[in-house]
């Protein structure tokens, strides 16, 4: 028999909920009442829970050339970072109300890297820091069929200023193994890629186009 979480969804009450901040991103504090593992129900807890919404993220793929389009950009929360700021990362953003993931794919891809895709392979979907944030992040690997590499893209209203990468497969990997992707969708993605990259573009290569 095949593993099962003791409890699911039925198993937790939502008693209260208080947005305590709204600004570029929202703070609720909610009390919740869960099962517990001892049997009965365990004592309300109340804490601060990070509202920020669904995210998607693809990572571009070349299956031509064996290459990937990774952008590089500075990154608020790692300021406390020794070596810098700024990450390389997979094309992601934040869901809009009513917008599908491939429609989010497709315009970040644009957006952020002047990429056009064509086919789209799910790699993953998590909850990155379940503890105290509400995102729930959905990864694919996207063909890419064209992008605007060495250019700066971005939107300028939303603060960005985004700098376009093409690298070789292998040396993102061996980035990956030297421990030198500190960015998490974009760590998951490219171990998801170390296991299927080669599959991937065997079958991709064998399509007719994207």
């Amino acid at each position: 028999m095949s593993f099962r979480l003791r409890f699911a969804a039925g198993d937790v009450r939502l008693l209260q909920t208080e947005r305590v901040f709204d600004g570029y991103f929202a703070i609720d504090r909610i009390t919740v009442q869960h099962r517990g593992f001892a049997g009965g129900w365990c004592d309300p807890v109340t804490r601060e829970v990070f509202e920020r919404g669904n995210a998607v993220g693809v990572l571009p793929y070349d299956p031509v050339d064996d290459s990937l389009i990774l952008i590089e950009q500075f990154r608020v929360g790692s300021l406390r970072d020794a070596d810098s700021p700024w990450m390389l990362e997979l094309v992601a953003g934040i869901v809009e109300p009513g917008e599908s993931d491939e429609e989010l794919v497709h315009r970040e891809a644009m957006e952020e890297a002047g990429c056009e895709l064509g086919q789209l392979e799910p790699i993953a979907s998590y909850y990155p820091s379940a503890g105290a944030c509400t995102e729930h992040v959905r990864l694919y690997c996207g063909r890419v069929l064209s992008a605007r590499v060495g250019e700066v893209l971005g939107l300028d209203e939303e603060g960005e200023d985004i700098l376009v990468h093409r690298l070789p497969r292998p040396e993102v990997l061996d980035m990956l193994r030297s421990d030198r992707i500190n960015n998490g969708h974009t760590l998951v993605a490219l171990q998801w890629l170390a296991l299927h990259g080669e599959t991937l573009r065997q079958r991709w290569l064998g399509s007719a186009g994207g």
